[in-house]
């Protein structure tokens, strides 16, 4: 099945939820939704399964417009962040209900239960009812039900969120093998851009109920169209300063000029937005040219193998605040003053409306 979004557009009341979305979804494609808590994720996976109508456009399967089509006649399989069992049967049975009800044949309906078991690490509790699960192992239930139903379209709406660390992490490496091996649409919503780049596929940033961008993941997260995917698409969230770019130099909000290398080279003369990731940011030294910024700490947080280090420039424009992800632990204290440093070849360059003024950026991610 190939699904494609016509520029649909969901209103509720005065508000509008959805703005004029275009997607198609190949058969057999792993797509994700990334963007914030209210973006309209969940939205428009209701749309996509026809829990929903939209208010304008059309939505079309295989050919044919299935716009008022209720979800009880399309093949589609949902599982969200908070399972959904039945608490009166064991965990084989939630997982072969949908089969049950769709008529098929016993010996297929145990085959299929025993692989998505073994996949997803249910087998000993098979016997068991979800009760007597952790909350962990009841998601796992509800994922497993949704890839023994066979459906054309399977809908995960933050599916890995309240599972345990370990659990999430193998999970996110196992889901793109058990989706390519399916052949249905995967469509799948996070507010975790690592969680978009570990499953790959073709991914699409949400913004207040509008598709921003929308491409094969990793090229979204390196080369974002504007502003607002790249701010998306960054956790922590991005760094940004204003700068301005005449003759060769580019001057930094904190009065200081560095020549005009990397994407910044690229660019006419003018006043600038560049964005750059807390991975980018060292507070030691860098070979060769690099941007520098003297800076005040303003907390550091020490995560085990690495450290995100606040840090306040005294910009002309008042105090901005930046976020650096450095290896090691990092103990410094609130007010210390330090020198952070910035490879050029890093940035991200938008104009003033916010979209991407430098076309080569081979090494921004």
């Amino acid at each position: 099945m190939t699904l494609i979004l016509e520029s649909v557009t969901k209103r509720v009341g005065p508000e509008t939820h959805i703005r004029d979305v275009s997607l198609a979804l190949p058969k057999g494609s792993l797509n994700v939704l990334l963007g914030q808590t209210l973006a309209g994720k969940t939205t428009l996976m209701r749309l996509m399964a026809g829990l929903e109508a939209p208010s304008e456009g059309r939505i079309v399967a295989d050919g044919k417009d299935v716009t008022g089509l209720p979800v009880q006649r399309r093949n589609v399989a949902m599982v969200y962040q908070q399972f959904i069992n039945y608490p009166s049967l064991s965990v084989y049975e939630n997982i072969a209900s949908p089969m049950r009800v769709a008529g098929v044949a016993k010996g297929e309906i145990e085959a299929r239960v025993q692989e998505a078991a073994g996949l997803l690490r249910l087998t000993p509790y098979l016997k068991r009812k979800p009760l007597e699960l952790s909350g962990g192992q009841q998601q796992r239930t509800a994922i497993a039900r949704a890839l023994c139903k066979r459906a054309d379209l399977v809908l995960m709406d933050e599916p890995l969120a309240n599972l345990d660390y370990k659990l999430r992490e193998e999970l996110r490496e196992e889901l793109p093998r058990i989706f390519a091996a399916t052949g249905a649409i995967f469509v799948y919503a996070t507010t975790e851009p690592a969680e978009a780049l570990m499953l790959g596929g073709r991914t699409a940033t949400l913004h207040q109920g509008r598709v921003t961008q929308v491409g094969p993941t990793p090229d979204v997260y390196r080369r974002p169209d504007d502003l607002v995917t790249a701010k998306v698409f960054s956790d922590p969230p991005l760094n940004t300063l204003r700068i301005v770019k005449g003759g060769g130099r580019v001057t930094l909000p904190t009065g200081g000029q560095v020549r005009a290398t990397g994407p910044l080279a690229s660019v006419p003369d003018g006043a600038y937005a560049i964005g750059f990731r807390a991975h980018h940011l060292a507070l030691d030294p860098l070979p060769g040219e690099s941007i520098t910024l003297p800076a005040t700490v303003s907390v550091a947080e020490i995560t085990g193998s690495e450290s995100y280090v606040h840090v306040d420039l005294q910009a002309d424009a008042g105090e901005s605040r930046l976020i650096a992800l450095v290896p090691g632990v990092r103990r410094l204290e609130p007010g210390t003053p330090v020198t952070v440093h910035l490879d050029p070849r890093h940035v991200l360059v938008f104009d003033g409306s916010g979209r991407k003024a430098a076309l080569d950026l081979p090494a921004a991610a």
